[in-house]
Formats: C-alpha cells, sequence, structure tokens
C-alpha cells in the first residue's frame, strides 16, 4: 500500500506525531516555550504562500481535514475517516463538535469555501492552486459527511489534503491576506490561537483550550525569527530561546557534546536543487557572453548545456564540505527510502571534462557568464553552496557570480522568472514523487494551478503526460512505476539540478526534547519536557 492510500485510524495525538499530551501539573509548571526559527514567516494567510515558514505557523493556528504524522503517514484531523465511493468521488467523514476559536461551529461549508479560496490567493508568489488542481467540486451532504468530486480519479487527494489548512468561511468572507496578519481572519480550528504578528520578527500564541484535540503542553508560545545561524546557537546558550531549528553544520558538534543541550535529527524530504530559466528563447540579463555581452538565443534551453552545468558540480564536495554531512548527494528529488523513488537514477558523476566538451558541442567552447540568485536567510548553507557552485562552474568555462538576497524579494522575483538561476529548495511532503511532478516540473499552468512552483519554466509535453496519467491511476503499482518513468525523464533532460537531500536538526535545552521527523515543521507540539 502507498502513502497515498495508507489510512490509519490512530488519533494523530496517539502516534510520534508531535502532538504531547502532558499533565496539567506539568503545563501550569513550564507554560511558556520559545522557539528560534530559521526563515522568518511571511504571513498568518495560511493560502498565501506554499513554503515551509508559513506551514510552520499554519499548523499551530489551522487544522486540516487529514493530518501527517511524524512517520510520514496520514492520520484523521478534521475529517476522520476518508475513503473513494467511485472513481472520481471521496468521502469524508467530519469530525462533529468542532468550533473555531471564535465560538462559530466548523462544517462542511469552511471546507467548501476554504478549497475555493486556495485556487487563487491575490499576489500569491506560489500558493495552493496544485493541491486543488483536481477537485471539481464540494459536495455537503449532511453536518457529518462530505463528498469531493474529483476530475479524474485522483488517488492523491487525501495527500494533498493533508496540505491544505481549512479556514472559516465567516471569518474568511472578503478577507484580504492583510486581514490574516491583523489577526481579524485568524480563525481557526488549531491548538494555537494568534495573539501577535510582527512581519520580521516574531509571532505570539496562546492555547486554544477549547481545541478538540489534547492540550499542548505549552500555554504560551513565542516564534522567534533569527536568520543567522550563529544568532540561533547564541540565543539557545543565553536562554533566550528553549529550540532552535537549522543549527548551523559548524556549531553542532560542540552543541552534541554540551550535556546542556540535547540535538534531535532525522533523514528529511526536502532536496536542494537549481533551477534553470527555459520560459523563453531570449535570454535572462543574467545570461551573457564571454566578455558581458548579451546573447543571441538562451544557452539554458539547451539540454546539452544543462547537462554540463550539472556535471560540473561535485555534489560530494558540496556534501561533505559544505554540508559537514548533513546532507546526501542526490540525483533526483526524493530519498531513497521514499515510495516511488527510482533507483536507477544515480547521481550525477563529477565531469567537468565532460562539462567542457558538452559546452563546445552546444556552441559555447568559450563558456558564457552567469549569475546565480539564492535567498539569504532560508538556511544557513544556502549561500554558501552558491558560492562553491560558481567556483565550480568558473573552472568548466563559465564565470558565474552569487547574489544572495532576502527570501521575501527572491520568492517574489522568481515567480516572475527574473533570474537566470535559482538555488532553490522542496519537501515532497506526501512522500512521493507526485508532489513535485505537479508544483515543480509540470508546464505551468494558471487555470490547473500545475507548474505554481516552476520557477524555470521547463516544459516537456512527455512529462506532463507522464505526470497525468499517474495522478489519475489508482493501482498503487502501476502508479508508482509510471512515477518512477517521470522522474527519469524529468532528471535525463535535466529538468531541474537536484545537489543534495537534507537531514532536518532540532536543538533543545536540558529537559526538553523534540520529536524529529522528515518534515521541516518546527512546531510547539513537537516539543515534550522530559522532567
Amino acid at each position: 500500500m502507498t502513502p497515498t492510500l495508507r489510512l490509519t485510524r490512530r488519533a494523530l495525538w496517539g502516534t510520534a506525531a508531535g502532538v504531547l499530551v502532558a499533565a496539567p501539573a506539568k503545563a501550569d509548571a513550564a507554560p511558556s516555550l520559545t522557539i528560534g526559527l530559521a526563515a522568518p514567516i511571511p504571513t498568518v494567510d495560511p493560502h498565501f504562500y506554499n513554503a515551509t515558514p508559513s506551514k510552520i505557523l499554519s499548523l499551530h493556528i489551522f487544522d486540516r481535514l487529514i493530518d501527517q504524522t511524524q512517520e510520514n503517514r496520514l492520520a484523521p484531523a478534521l475529517a476522520l475517516s476518508w475513503k473513494p465511493v467511485s472513481e472520481e468521488v471521496w468521502e469524508f467523514k467530519l469530525r462533529p463538535g468542532v468550533r473555531f476559536s471564535n465560538g462559530n461551529t466548523f462544517s462542511g461549508e469552511d471546507v467548501r469555501f476554504t478549497v475555493e479560496r486556495a485556487r487563487s490567493v491575490p499576489n500569491s508568489p506560489g500558493g495552493f492552486g496544485g493541491v486543488v488542481r483536481q477537485i471539481a467540486r464540494v459536495e455537503v451532504v449532511d453536518p457529518e459527511t462530505l463528498r469531493i468530486h474529483t476530475r479524474g480519479a485522483s488517488p492523491n487527494l487525501p495527500n494533498d489534503l493533508s496540505n491544505l489548512a481549512i479556514i472559516s468561511h465567516r471569518a474568511g468572507a472578503d478577507a484580504t491576506t492583510e486581514d490574516y496578519n491583523s489577526g481579524k481572519a485568524a480563525i481557526g480550528t488549531g491548538p494555537y490561537k494568534l495573539l501577535s504578528f510582527t512581519h520580521g520578527q516574531g509571532i505570539e500564541l496562546e492555547r486554544n483550550d477549547d481545541w478538540w484535540g489534547p492540550k499542548p503542553d505549552w500555554r504560551r508560545v513565542v516564534l522567534k525569527f533569527l536568520p543567522n545561524a550563529g544568532g540561533r546557537s547564541a540565543a539557545l546558550l543565553s536562554g533566550s530561546v528553549d529550540v532552535i531549528d537549522v543549527p548551523s553544520p559548524n556549531d553542532l558538534p560542540r552543541l552534541r557534546q554540551d550535556s546542556r543541550f540535547s540535538v534531535f535529527s532525522h533523514q528529511g524530504m526536502r532536496t536542494i536543487y537549481l533551477s534553470l530559466e527555459q520560459s523563453s528563447a531570449e535570454p535572462s540579463p543574467f545570461v551573457t557572453d564571454a566578455a558581458g555581452q548579451p546573447l543571441p538565443a538562451n544557452p539554458l534551453r539547451d539540454q546539452r548545456v544543462r547537462r554540463a552545468l550539472s556535471v560540473a558540480i561535485s555534489r560530494d564536495a558540496l556534501a561533505e564540505r559544505v554540508m559537514q554531512q548533513t546532507a546526501s548527494p542526490t540525483g533526483q528529488w526524493l530519498p531513497p527510502d521514499a515510495w516511488s523513488y527510482n533507483p536507477a537514477v544515480a547521481v550525477p558523476a563529477f565531469d567537468p571534462d565532460l562539462a567542457r566538451r558538452l559546452l563546445a558541442e552546444a556552441g559555447f567552447p568559450q563558456g558564457f557568464r552567469l549569475t546565480l540568485h539564492v535567498p539569504n536567510d532560508l538556511r544557513p548553507t544556502d549561500a554558501i553552496t552558491a558560492q562553491a557552485i560558481a567556483q565550480m562552474w568558473t573552472r568548466v568555462g563559465v564565470p558565474t557570480t552569487v547574489e544572495a538576497i532576502p527570501n521575501a524579494s527572491h520568492a517574489a522575483r522568481a515567480a516572475r522568472h527574473e533570474f537566470a538561476v535559482n538555488l532553490l529548495g522542496w519537501g515532497s511532503n506526501s512522500g512521493e514523487a507526485g508532489y513535485a511532478l505537479v508544483n515543480v516540473l509540470s508546464t505551468p499552468d494558471k487555470e490547473t494551478g500545475a507548474g505554481a512552483y516552476n520557477r524555470g519554466g521547463y516544459s516537456n509535453p512527455r512529462l506532463d503526460a507522464l505526470t497525468t496519467k499517474a495522478m489519475a491511476t489508482l493501482d498503487d503499482e502501476a502508479r508508482e512505476k509510471t512515477l518512477q518513468q517521470a522522474i527519469e525523464v524529468a532528471m535525463t533532460d535535466v529538468a531541474i539540478i537536484p545537489l543534495y537531500q537534507l537531514s532536518n536538526f532540532w536543538v533543545t535545552r536540558k529537559g526538553l526534547s523534540y520529536e524529529a521527523s522528515g518534515h521541516e515543521r518546527t512546531n510547539a507540539m513537537a516539543v515534550k519536557s522530559s522532567r
């Protein structure tokens, strides 16, 4: 059985999913928790940006129909059960008696409203259109029964919905992203309520004691934005935070040896990769000839050039030296133990001589110049990785400059295809290949939501056809084979350049533990007191 259709009746708090059940006395003894986050949360709006920082906050305030456990399994949340009742209809039994934090009763109308809003949020740099792309309509059968009608067979629908935060149709009617940021529309059914949101600084949350699930330990939670890795470690050392995520690889050895702290880790689902701009035959201003003059055509549209750039990179060196063995080299976007991973797609061998030959065959014996853009406030190693790649490309005749900018600016400009090459990360939260195929590698289509995160404008009709086929195949074995074939097609064509897969790390002060998982969803519900 695949991760897509594996249904578990174990409630989320009965697994290692990270929701902490604590005795009241313990909760009262430790009512407050402060977490230092690597990446700033851009907005409270749960549908504005389908990225990990936004999801971190969303998980505290809003629930989903279906949850993902720490072991990447599906578990009941606002839906107690779900099943396909025909090839194009899924039926969901809703949890009775659930209320939003303002006292309003949760109903199927909230799910219907959520799906429609998620299709298109104004000014979103990359929303949830891909998550709801297959939904034709939502039918509210009765107060506890919902039927979701799809456009063709949709075996991945439960996985997709496990990424979609459910909002109130009353509070959310006509609400803007700013209404969520101000708290006016930030009304959820989750374990916490929003107290304050200060853009670029932090968030304060208060426990929702009327939540349908067991109460988390922490009565008050502060999410503090500390984009500098050294600053996060210093905050932990000083005691101003209790937990940090994404510690610097440089700091991990001493933190492991310090008895005042505990380190928790897990193989992650996030792949760091390069996106190459291919949407236009006209070259980006950030690609020029060797003398810095405009090129007549876009070299990144040539598969030989993309392959040359790929084999010019030593992924082993990146993993061992830059990442200090906190990541694994990869040639695709899934870790080896994930369902639909393709074992036939190997890590590209480092071969600078082949890179030079390929560039010459493509008509660039003298190479060309590139600018590589990277966010400078998501992960402490991204900019260092970009500099290392720039040196490797320069050695094969592609002099490369790195421009590191804040993610808020980078995300918006990348969505507009302003850059030639981006260093990005993608987390396959569904645990299978289809999530990236639909969102990152499909030909962009605003109407369906496909390709919402296709930052290179890559388009391959054969790959699109395989993706469509896989996403409509109910038979698990047949779907996995099609997904593996799609991986091979995408990687042979060098649709993107995967670099390495991250391991996830959290560090806590003594007396606390963190239930690490393949997800990067840093959250208060995963923190336990060992005292």
